[in-house]
């Protein structure tokens, strides 16, 4: 795809799909395509923004590098990669910028972007400015030098370090800082930005900062070579996992739900939302799509980050933590325009407060994948995972939020209950396997028969021969029911029917849904609703409808194959933070499923496994 960098924004916007990301798995920065990188936080994911024209254009802080004058755009990343390359064309020349969050194998203990310019052909004048800017006030911080490096002193204990090699004298004018050159073909300029927090200054040579590019390239390819998938969507799923890696937090083995803040669900609307945190449902779908696709980097890490976050406030669960595995309580709206002006704008979010069902069955869904590709459980993990059943099965019967964290609408939510039959179900197996010494499996699996009993009744609508959003009455639907088959509560009968069901509808054109009767018109398609709907079709054997519905949700993804949360069905323009963890884990989820179908039938097996446990 060809970017018209003249065309690309609008009142200082760039489109949502317009950006790719890079990350060092301590933060990410979202690149546009005309140069511009509009969003980072520093130090970490969840510190306010450096860089947030992303939100607010006019104030906010960005790293501008770009050809003067008109040109064009296209980009890819270097294969098996984080590192974004985009290629600039003018009226005289060609030039390559290859921008990275550089890492190694051994994590450093500061943050580096590094950017590179190469000239391809002719000439190209480039100009740039780096225009920091501390925290949602966007105050300009205070410039000085360091052995003649410019630093920005941003307040607190961040400062960053501008290094420029034969990309022009940097100068300094109204807080910012900018250089000019022009790239020949054959000729490399070299920019590299430090972030410090509580740290001394490392002035760089440039000879390190290329070195550690090529190392950012190796770290990439060497953490993707394990991937074991050989379907035909193996570039999907390879960008899917390397778009979580981006959403990983490496020194916790947390996952974010998105490295952004309150990019909105509709232009304009209200359901804008700070995804830097961490989800217990994500951080199970991410274990089991990383198990089914052999990457194995994070198992220990990644679960020991869960089990420390819950043991805060066991043996209640919330639905998110922050990355230091605290109890996430704290929203704030902030005075920023927000992108495209749709407010208002979060720091933090209230969800971390609910009771969400869903929750205890996600954390188990993260220990039964731990422990079935041959790892164990301590003595008092063990324990607690008793503890957690014993408390459910004395809670589930409460109205809660729901998996769509609607917490002024508590209804008992038909996945909620099954969330809370799965649990029972995985602990009883786990009791089975010796990895939970202690509880009574009797009475958990009597109040697993409760909840079975309670959903059969309240939550099928055998008129409509569909699983219903909720045991509440509303007859209304909800495409979360399409899980029903993943977890093994519903046999293909009764899934296949609800398929037809949600796409009669909830369907939004096309491959699209919308993800509650609740929610149509009130926001875009849910694209991981539709990766649901081809783990469904695949599970009853609907394999021709699952292809067609995955090779449609391809065409959603942006040019460098990055998913947000939403679409908009009208224009197909991606809404909400991007790049969306869910959206990606349920592509993965999707592509293995329709996979491990088509063995099945090859092998003359059943293609569904939707009437038992999954695993």
């Amino acid at each position: 795809m060809e970017w018209n960098a003249e065309s690309l924004r609008r009142d200082g916007f760039a489109p949502i799909g317009s950006y790719a990301a890079i990350g060092d798995g301590r933060t990410a920065a979202l690149v546009a395509a005309d140069g511009t990188i509009d969003w980072m936080s520093a130090p970490r994911f969840d510190s306010e923004p450096v860089f947030g024209a992303l939100l607010d254009p006019g104030r906010a802080g960005r790293f501008v590098l770009r050809p003067e004058g008109p040109f064009t755009a296209t980009r890819a990343y270097v294969p098996d990669t984080n590192v974004l390359e985009t290629t600039f064309r003018t009226a005289t020349g060609a030039v390559r910028v290859r921008d990275a969050l550089t890492l190694t194998a051994r994590m450093s203990p500061w943050t580096e972007l590094a950017r590179v310019v190469e000239g391809v052909e002719g000439e190209v004048p480039m100009r740039w400015e780096v225009v920091p800017r501390i925290g949602w006030a966007a105050r300009p911080p205070l410039w000085t030098r360091h052995q003649d490096v410019p630093v920005a002193e941003c307040g607190g204990a961040l400062a960053l370090t501008v290094h420029a090699w034969d990309a022009g004298e940097p100068s300094l004018s109204d807080d910012a800082l900018r250089g000019a050159f022009t790239a020949r073909a054959g000729e490399r300029a070299v920019l590299a930005m430090g972030a410090f927090a509580n740290q001394p200054l490392l002035l760089a040579r440039r000879e390190d900062v290329e070195a550690r590019i090529e190392e950012t390239v190796a770290f990439w390819k060497t953490w993707i070579e394990p991937l074991d998938y050989d379907g035909p969507y193996r570039e999907a799923v390879c960008r899917s996992a390397l778009a979580l890696g981006l959403c990983l937090h490496r020194e916790t083995g947390a996952l974010v739900a998105a490295p952004t803040t309150s990019l909105p669900e509709q232009i304009g609307g209200p359901r804008n939302w700070d995804y830097r945190y961490c989800w217990l449902r994500d951080t199970g779908l991410a274990l089991d799509a990383f198990v089914r696709l052999g990457l194995r980097q994070l198992d220990h890490t990644t679960l020991s980050w869960v089990l420390e976050a819950t043991r805060r406030t066991h043996p209640r669960l919330a639905p998110c933590y922050t990355l230091d595995a605290a109890p996430l309580g704290r929203q704030q709206s902030v005075d920023v325009p927000g992108w495209r002006h749709s407010t208002p704008v979060y720091d933090g979010n209230q969800a971390g407060g609910q009771l969400q069902l869903g929750s205890w069955g996600d954390l188990m869904e993260t220990i039964w994948h731990y422990v079935r590709v041959g790892n164990a459980l301590d003595h008092a993990t063990g324990v607690r995972v008793a503890e957690l059943a014993d408390h459910l099965t004395l809670i589930w019967r409460n109205a809660d939020a729901g998996i769509w964290e609607t917490g002024d609408d508590q209804r008992d939510y038909t996945r909620s209950k099954v969330s809370a039959w799965m649990t029972l179900e995985r602990t009883i197996a786990l009791h089975e396997l010796g990895e939970v010494p202690t509880g009574d499996p009797r009475r958990w699996a009597a109040v697993r028969d409760e909840i079975r009993a309670f959903v059969e009744d309240r939550c099928w609508s055998g008129e409509r021969r569909t699983w219903l959003r909720d045991g509440d009455g509303s007859g209304e639907l909800d495409a979360s029911t399409l899980l029903l088959g993943r977890v093994g509560f519903s046999d293909e009968r009764r899934l296949s029917s609800t398929i037809d069901a949600i796409r009669d509808e909830l369907g939004a054109g096309g491959p699209l849904l919308f993800r509650a009767t609740k929610m149509m018109g009130k926001e875009g398609a849910f694209i991981a609703c539709s990766f649901w709907l081809v783990d469904a079709l695949a599970r009853c054997g609907r394999l021709d409808e699952a292809h067609e519905v995955f090779d449609g949700m391809l065409a959603v993804r942006n040019d460098v194959g990055l998913l947000s949360e939403e679409v908009d069905p009208s224009t197909g323009e991606l809404l909400g933070n991007i790049p969306q963890g869910l959206s990606h884990l349920s592509l993965i989820s999707a592509a293995t499923a329709l996979d491990e179908a088509e063995r099945a039938q090859r092998e003359g097996r059943t293609t569904s496994r939707s009437a038992q446990a999954a695993g």
